[in-house]
Formats: structure tokens, C-alpha cells, sequence
């Protein structure tokens, strides 16, 4: 997507971060072996093929189609990799293999659209007040989010991928940490503001983020790190997993359906625990966050006689300051940088919890951005003032049903962009694939 004399700086930034994105995403897909991208590694989502054709396909139906009304020279394709799946009912796809395109046409179909789109942008103005939504690049920022996004829910589909269907990648090593030494820090009572303000400053963001709402938090203790595998096992050793008090009654029957008795990345032989990292299956790294459901991590902290944080208690923790004003991140206000947490695809792995003290929070709470999102207790709905996208009007409301929660944070493979304080992002309670840890919170003493 080269410049041209219509583009702004800005402009010309979005547009530069799209073929960077599109160079991360493609480098994504580079670590599947071919005979695997027919593969369905969670079993709930879509073959990886669908996933190497949909980032295009939403690119060309938003920009191409919606926006630049471009005709198209594979509507198959266009439909076949629109929309991906969210089952909320237990119903699996059944599709074969063969119902499926080859590899190559995929890829002829994004490398036309790439051309396609790029050449119809350098065309048309982004100041044209018959294309509203390209103003200011918002429809790209659109489309560079998605795909960001995407390049994430891959790499934990990708993480269920058997080791040998994956040609290995250089990992970076983790940074030494001492044991995260368990705790809880009192966090006084304040104000918490969720989302951000619709007011024309060109700043972007998804339609659950609008508008601001202002959330009065009381006083309460929160735990200073995550819980790690360590604690997570001693959880697991004490029955946890069989105390019929600890889980509600869907996550009991979930558990108990699925015949789940320990984190989805642990595996046990004799009497020693293995931890399936991306590319290699290790010693259960004891030090590493736990990654788990939402059911696992509520269970969790009722055993331990506490609750997990609110969004609103989240923002509390990490944003807020002891004389009110909030921050854009835990650390300040500086932008994310590679010794403040581990985010932007610096790591295929988790890192030791609390291996990146100066990222802590104004209140000394560590890794609250970065080295995995975090479960709320907070139901995904609306702010007070949500509009929906009118081009995308699904994107947020059609998981406003009750049974998705808000995650926070950011993981080792969350874009820097994406660590926005208003971003929110929403998985169901019984999906344990997700990058996601937990810590707990209670009343203050």
C-alpha cells in the first residue's frame, strides 16, 4: 500500500502498519506445515485453512466491497471466509477436509486482493466526504485491528497444534525472576473510568469501548502477582478439581461432560507434570502464570475464599493513581516497551511471573498488562452511550448475551496497539484455550 499526495502522515502510518500486519500474519501461517492446514486443532473453531483466508476476505468485504464498491472476482470465497464461530450451544462444525479450496487458490485469492486493494487506495483520498469511513484511515485502522487480533487467536489455535504438525520458531528467553511470592495489596477506594470518550480527536476504537463510564470502586485487597502453576497444583492436589462446592452448577457440568482434571496445557506421566509450551513440551514450569477457564479460575479463588476482580476493580488496580488521576498504562504513560511487560509478540511462551517489575502498577501490582489477559467477574455487555458499528453491527452486540466474560490486559501475543486502556475483550467462561491467567480479590480488612 504505497503513499500518495492525498495521505497524511497518519495516513501514511495506518497504511504502513497494514503490510506490517500483513507480514506478521503471513509469517503466523508460515509455522504450519502444509498437510496441517486441514487440521482442526480446537475442535469448536474452523479448519486452519478457513483463518488463512479470512483475514483477506474481511479486508476486501469490508474496503473493497462495503466502502470502495469494487467488483468482485471471487464471491465464492468472498462468502466461504467471511465469518468465523463462536458456539454457545455445544454444537461442533462437521465440515470436511474436502469441502475445503486448496492451499494455493487461498493464497492466489489473498495476493489478488492484496493488489486490488492496494491499487484502489491509491486512487481515492482520504479526505473524501463520500468514503466517511476512510477518513482519517478509520476503516484501515479497522482492518489492521482485525487482523492483529487474529494473529492472536491463531497463535493459541496454533498452541493446541500437535508439536509435529508446527516447524519450530526461535524463542526469545524469558526474563529471571525470583518466585512471585504470594500476597495482596490493599487498593483504596476511587473512581474507575471504563472505555473512552467519543470526541472527535480521530482516536480509534471498537464500539464496546464508548462511551467513558465513571465506576465508584470501594476499598479492597487484590493479589500483588497472578497465580502460578505452583499454586494452581496445589489447587489441583487438594481435590479442587473434585469439591463439587467450588464450581457452579454449568462449570460442574462442563468439567464433569468434558472429563476436565487439570489445566488444558498440563499433562501428566507417572507422577511428573508437562507443560505443552508452543514448540516443545517441558517440565510444568512452576514459576509461569496458570492459563485456564474462567470456570478453573473461579473455582480457584473460592477455595481460597476470594472472588475475581470486577473490570471496574481491573481498572482500579491498574490505572489508578493515589491521588485520583488515572494512567494510560499500570507503569504511566510512557508506551509499551519490551522491559515493561511481555506483549507484542516478544514471546510464543508466558514469562515467570513478576519478571517485569517496572510495568507494576502505581499500587504494586504486577504483570496487570502483558503475559496473559486476566478474567473478570464482569459479564460482557454495552457501556452506557454504546453505539454499535453501523458497518460491523455484530461486532460487539451479538456477544452481548450473558455468556461471555471481560478479559483485561494483553498477553505475550497481544499487539502493543491493542493494550489501550479501554480495550476489551471477551471470551466464554468455559473456553480454555485462551491465553488468559487470573488473580484474586477481596474485601479489605
Amino acid at each position: 500500500m504505497s503513499a500518495q499526495q492525498t495521505l497524511t502522515d497518519g495516513d501514511r502510518t495506518i497504511a504502513a502498519s497494514v503490510v506490517e500486519a500483513r507480514a506478521l500474519t503471513d509469517e503466523l501461517f508460515s509455522v504450519v506445515r502444509p498437510e496441517s492446514f486441514y487440521e482442526r486443532p480446537i475442535p469448536e473453531r474452523h479448519r486452519i485453512l478457513f483463518y488463512l483466508g479470512h483475514l483477506e476476505a474481511f479486508d476486501w468485504n469490508l474496503l473493497g466491497r462495503n466502502i470502495l464498491a469494487l467488483d468482485s472476482f471471487q464471491k465464492e470465497f468472498d462468502r466461504l471466509f467471511a465469518f468465523g464461530i463462536d458456539p454457545v450451544g455445544g454444537g461442533l462444525p462437521n465440515d470436511r477436509a474436502s469441502d475445503w479450496p486448496s492451499i494455493s487458490e487461498v493464497r492466489d485469492y489473498n495476493q489478488r486482493v492484496r493488489k486490488t486493494l492496494d491499487a484502489a487506495l491509491e486512487r481515492v483520498s482520504f479526505r473524501d466526504s463520500a468514503l466517511p469511513l476512510l477518513r482519517d484511515g478509520y476503516a484501515l485502522h479497522v482492518a489492521l485491528e482485525h487482523r492483529l487480533m487474529h494473529a492472536e487467536t491463531l497463535a493459541y489455535m496454533l498452541h493446541q497444534l500437535p508439536l509435529e504438525s508446527k516447524l519450530p520458531q526461535k524463542q526469545v528467553s524469558p526474563p529471571t525472576a525470583p518466585p512471585a511470592a504470594p500476597g495482596m495489596v490493599k487498593i483504596p477506594a476511587g473512581f474507575a473510568t471504563l472505555g473512552m470518550a467519543r470526541n472527535g480527536d480521530g482516536a480509534f476504537g471498537w464500539d464496546n469501548e464508548f462511551e467513558t463510564w465513571e465506576v465508584a470502586v470501594p476499598e479492597f485487597a487484590m493479589d500483588i502477582h497472578n497465580v502460578t502453576n505452583r499454586q494452581f497444583l496445589e489447587f489441583l492436589r487438594a481435590g479442587g478439581y473434585q469439591d463439587r462446592s467450588l464450581w457452579s452448577d454449568a462449570d460442574w457440568a462442563w468439567k464433569s461432560g468434558q472429563e476436565i482434571s487439570h489445566p488444558q496445557a498440563w499433562s501428566l506421566r507417572g507422577e511428573q507434570w508437562f507443560y505443552r509450551a508452543m514448540f516443545e513440551e517441558i517440565s510444568l514450569p512452576l514459576d509461569w502464570p496458570v492459563y485456564v477457564s474462567h470456570a478453573e479460575a473461579s473455582a480457584y479463588t473460592r477455595w481460597k475464599g476470594k472472588a475475581l476482580p470486577t473490570e471496574a476493580q481491573f481498572h482500579r488496580a491498574a490505572f489508578g493513581i493515589p491521588n485520583g488521576v488515572e494512567r494510560e498504562y499500570p507503569w504511566g504513560n510512557e508506551p509499551p516497551q519490551p522491559h515493561l511487560g511481555n506483549f507484542n509478540f516478544q514471546r510464543w511462551d508466558p514469562a515467570p511471573a513478576g519478571a517485569f517489575p517496572a510495568g507494576t502498577s502505581a499500587f504494586g501490582v504486577a504483570d496487570l498488562v502483558g503475559n496473559g489477559w486476566e478474567w473478570t467477574s464482569t459479564v460482557f455487555a454495552p457501556l452506557p452511550g454504546f453505539q454499535a458499528f453501523p458497518f460491523y453491527p455484530g461486532y460487539s452486540a451479538d456477544f452481548f448475551d450473558g455468556k461471555h466474560y471481560v478479559i483485561k490486559g494483553g498477553s505475550a501475543r497481544t499487539a502493543d496497539r491493542l493494550l489501550r486502556r479501554s480495550f476489551r475483550n471477551w471470551f466464554q467462561p468455559r473456553y480454555p484455550y485462551v491465553f488468559a491467567k487470573f488473580r484474586g480479590v477481596s474485601r479489605s480488612s
